[in-house]
């Protein structure tokens, strides 16, 4: 039961949170949250079974303040859709690169790092692209997001279809899958 996950929306129908379905039950059973949506399998109860919730509104309006974008490893992955910068090479096993390196003035921010395969990071070393001869294939920048979710939760949220008429829409992060379904 704890395993699948809801979309919590805040009464203004701002993207809150995503939660487990025993924390997204207690909020319909405390009066808390309503059902926008409901999953397709029911969800089996001691006296039957009932509608597994996909997407719930608060009742009332969460105040908290405007979240910022974190510059993290798991964003910068998830910025480069974990797909190496240089080969192109998808997987979880990348590390972070500076475009840069810190010896040469490089900076630690969002325009100076990628995410990179082991064995490109390794070929790179410690020189600029062009000493290394290779290649980015997306110069790296700062989304332009509005952190209601972390980017890496938005990004998995993105992928659940019925989520999506529920989140903002940003082209920077849009998958072939959702483009194809909004054409």
């Amino acid at each position: 039961m704890a395993t699948h996950e809801v979309l919590v929306l805040n009464s203004n129908y701002e993207p809150l949170n995503v939660c487990n379905m025993r924390r997204a039950v207690s909020l319909m059973l405390l009066g808390k949250a309503e059902v926008l949506q409901h999953r397709d399998a029911p969800l089996p109860t001691v006296t039957g079974s009932m509608h597994a919730p996909s997407v719930l509104k608060m009742r009332y309006q969460v105040r908290r303040p405007m979240p910022q974008l974190r510059l993290s490893r798991h964003s910068v992955l998830a910025r480069d859709n974990y797909t190496c910068q240089y080969c192109g090479v998808r997987g979880k096993d990348l590390t972070i690169d500076h475009v840069v390196p810190k010896w040469a003035g490089g900076p630690h921010t969002w325009d100076n790092l990628v995410a990179c395969c082991r064995r490109c990071n390794l070929k790179k070393g410690d020189k600029t692209p062009q000493q290394a001869h290779m290649r980015l294939y997306r110069k790296p920048k700062r989304p332009h997001f509005v952190p209601y979710l972390s980017l890496p939760l938005y990004l998995k949220a993105q992928g659940k279809h019925e989520w999506q008429m529920y989140l903002p829409f940003f082209e920077e992060f849009a998958t072939d899958a959702y483009i194809e379904q909004s054409a």
